[in-house]
């Protein structure tokens, strides 16, 4: 899964990686442990073609829901399960959801939990693979503003990753950030091959320390190494 992650860009810098025409957000404070709940950047296509780099609130919130209140559940959308779970999102509102790193915890003999931070191996930033959403609730006046939501979406582990948790969020390479924006493309059998796991040696593994464990802590020095590497 991806139940934390590091954004530290900027969207000027954010813009020119993910070879944005637009930005339409403000900029966020740089994080050093997004949680769910929190704003992050997105990049998706609209309706004139043109990729837009914006804000979401982490954690999807369906179209149908009664309430806001489910997006904290949904952090995460297996890609198994998103033509069965998330058919309409899947078909039509896909993003790029950019980060420095994310969090992952291995379970220990001692029966605690140790994190790790998960980056490129290249430095690069990592492109998750996204669902967003919009949600108005019931009883908003008819010139609100919508919710904007996101998923991340995720797949089983490669190997380096597997030996910590079995899950992890689909990575994807430049090549194929066009073709999963495809705001044309709603056959979601042409993007299954997209869903599988990064190549494991395309990152980097970094022991850190349990501070990362509290949302309450926020600085850089959350991704040192705590073994001196």
């Amino acid at each position: 899964m991806c139940g934390r992650f590091v954004s530290t860009a900027t969207p000027a810098q954010l813009a020119s990686f993910l070879h944005v025409q637009e930005i339409r957000t403000a900029a966020l404070e740089p994080s050093w442990n997004v949680a769910p709940t929190d704003q992050v950047y997105a990049a998706a296509d609209n309706r004139e073609e043109r990729r837009v780099l914006g804000t979401f609130r982490w954690g999807l919130v369906p179209y149908w829901a009664r309430d806001d209140k489910v997006g904290a559940r949904m952090i995460n959308a297996r890609a198994e399960s998103l033509e069965s779970k998330f058919r309409r999102t899947f078909e039509r509102r896909r993003c790029l959801v950019p980060a420095d790193g994310f969090y992952e915890w291995e379970k220990t003999a001692k029966g605690t939990k140790q994190p790790w931070f998960v980056q490129r191996a290249d430095g690069a930033p990592m492109v998750f693979a996204g669902l967003w959403e919009r949600w108005t609730p019931a009883d908003a006046p008819g010139d609100a503003d919508p919710l904007r939501t996101c998923s991340i979406v995720t797949t089983v582990a490669n190997s380096l990753l597997a030996r910590i948790h079995h899950r992890m969020p689909v990575v994807l390479s430049p090549k194929d950030w066009e073709r999963w924006l495809d705001r044309a493309l709603t056959d979601t059998s042409m993007l299954r091959d997209l869903l599988a796991p990064a190549d494991a040696r395309a990152f980097d593994l970094v022991k850190v320390s349990t501070d990362v464990n509290s949302v309450g802590n926020n600085h850089a020095g959350l991704v040192h190494p705590v073994d001196g590497r």
